[in-house]
This record gives C-alpha cells, structure tokens and sequence, in this order.
C-alpha cells in the first residue's frame, strides 16, 4: 500500500519530470527570436469599457456603447468585430470590459469580453478567496487522493455563467484540464479529444447521470468566449460538458490539490496532465496522468442509469 505521502512524493516527482518534456506552444505566441516583417507593426490594445447596443450576427460584430478611452478616443458608439464565440454569448444590454485591438489596417475588434455582473463576481471571488484557505489549511496534504471529495470551486463557464461544484453533486463528473492555445497534439488537443470521445461512449452505454468538464491552465487568456470558440470549432456537445475558467488564484489551487503543474516560461507553458473521475457523491474515484488514457477505461468505470 503506497501512503498519502509517498503518493504525493511520486506524483510531485513524476510532475517535475514531465515539465522537462511537454510543452505547449501558445497559439498566436511569437518565437522568441521572431522578428515583424518590414512595415509590420504589433497589433495596438486598449482596455474598454461599454454596454452592447445592438447584435449584428451577419456581420459577426456588436455594436457597442462605450466609455472614454484615456489617449485613445473619446466615449462614442461603434462596431466592433468579435469571435463567434463571443458573439454566440453576447445579449443587447449587458455591460461588458473587453480589450480593443486595433491592428495595422486600423482595423477594431474586442477580445477578452466578460461581462459585468457584480453579484456573479462577489461569488466567484468569495469562493476563490474560501479555496485558497482550504489549500492553505490542507498544506502538504493538498493534493487529494482518491477517495477525497471535490474541492469546492466556483468558476465561469463558456457561456459566462458561475458554475459551482455544488451543481455536479448527483452526478458523475469526467474531469481534466486544457488549455485553448495549445498546439501539440499529443497533449490539450488529445486530451479533448478523448473527453470527447468518452461522451459518445458513455451515452452509447446509457450512462445517463455524467457530466464531463474542462478546466484551463490558460485562465489570462480563455475567457468564456475563447473556451465557446474552442467548444464550436471541435464540435464538442455542450449539453452535458462544460469548459471553465476563472480567477488565476483558484485555478492555481485547483491545480495543486488535483496534483498538476503548470507554470509559464515565455511564450511556453509547461504542465502535466491529469484526468478524473468523480461519483455521484463527489469523491474522486479513479485517475489517470498523462494524456495515454484510454476512454474506455473511464466509461467502463462510470455507473449506469439516472441518478
């Protein structure tokens, strides 16, 4: 029988490894030594701040309300273009912070909209600031074995609302982590895709009572939006998966009492891998490192029939 420490040692070993070897590139992260093209010139960002007036789905932009840009331009109401999944998420009346991007063609779109919602960010501030005196109680003993139950979290998911992790309990839960931007295949991208195939397999088999979510190591730059781009363009069914974000804090202490690393060098993130399976009552029932799993193995693992 291996003790919680000695678990604990492998694990943190085995992490320590693993960040000599898998790496994943940002998208949209330049190299290092990579210079502009002649004329070329970065892209401009400002932070703003507005309500949207109207949704323009054929153009794929909204127009928006906003407020002065110190430097840049006064308060004023104009069209920006923004992602499909920002646009799939956006509602006329919400108040939104966002960063507009102006590129080299003068061309303006937002990026990293989240909605202002005071009550939605009291809770996932309070639940952030209860998780990291939880992991600072749990010290050493952070990392959860099997057997331990769920930490409580609340964090954003890809259509902007809170989700807690009171909400799974009743259910099996098929939990990971990924981040959006990463480019080798054998790691995020493998990894959904095997999530992925696991929804389909557990509704072949009648698995009626499983949720299956995602959560970033990329919190700075997967915002609700990024993470419904990511869903849409891998056509993932998000009847019953959900992909999360949410203060960097929380997912760092997430992080460390689910047993993964993850830590930014450049324009590289390096990280482990790890993959759960939680019962109806919240307790972590199986897990698998690494991104060589098999979905078969999960689905064979989950219960059968409605909760």
């Amino acid at each position: 029988m291996v003790s919680v420490k000695h678990r604990l040692l492998l694990t943190l070993g085995a992490g320590m490894l693993a960040l000599v070897l898998p790496a994943c590139k940002r998208a949209g992260e330049p190299a290092p030594d990579k210079t502009m093209a002649e004329g070329e010139t970065a892209a401009k960002r400002y932070p703003l701040t507005g309500e949207i007036v109207k949704i323009a789905a054929d153009r794929k932009t909204l127009l928006v309300r906003h407020d002065a840009i110190p430097d840049f331009m006064p308060a004023m109401t104009m069209e920006f273009v923004v992602s499909a999944g920002d646009l799939a998420n956006a509602k006329e009346g919400q108040f939104i912070r966002a960063e507009l991007v102006m590129d080299q063609h003068d061309a303006a779109r937002l990026e990293k909209i989240l909605v202002v919602d005071p009550v939605a960010e009291a809770t996932v501030r309070a639940a952030a600031g209860t998780l990291r005196q939880d992991t600072a109680i749990r010290g050493k003993s952070a990392y959860r074995e099997i057997g331990e139950t769920l930490p409580d979290f609340a964090l954003y998911d890809q259509n902007g609302k809170v989700v807690s992790a009171m909400r799974f309990r009743g259910k099996q839960v098929m939990l990971n982590f990924i981040f959006t931007r990463c480019l080798v295949a054998t790691m995020c991208p493998a990894s959904t895709a095997k999530m992925v195939t696991a929804q389909r397999q557990a509704r072949e088999a009648g698995v009626a009572n499983i949720e299956f979510v995602s959560i970033t190591l990329d919190p700075a730059y997967d915002t609700p939006g990024v993470l419904k781009d990511y869903a849409l363009t891998r056509g993932i069914d998000l009847a019953n998966f959900s992909l999360l974000t949410g203060p960097e804090k929380a997912i760092k202490d997430l992080l460390t009492q689910f047993g993964v690393i993850a830590e930014f060098d450049g324009g590289i993130l390096k990280h482990t891998l790890a993959t759960l399976l939680i019962d109806e009552d919240g307790k972590i029932v199986w897990r698998a490192d690494g991104s060589q799993w098999s979905p078969d193995d999960f689905v064979a693992k989950m219960h059968k029939g409605a909760p």
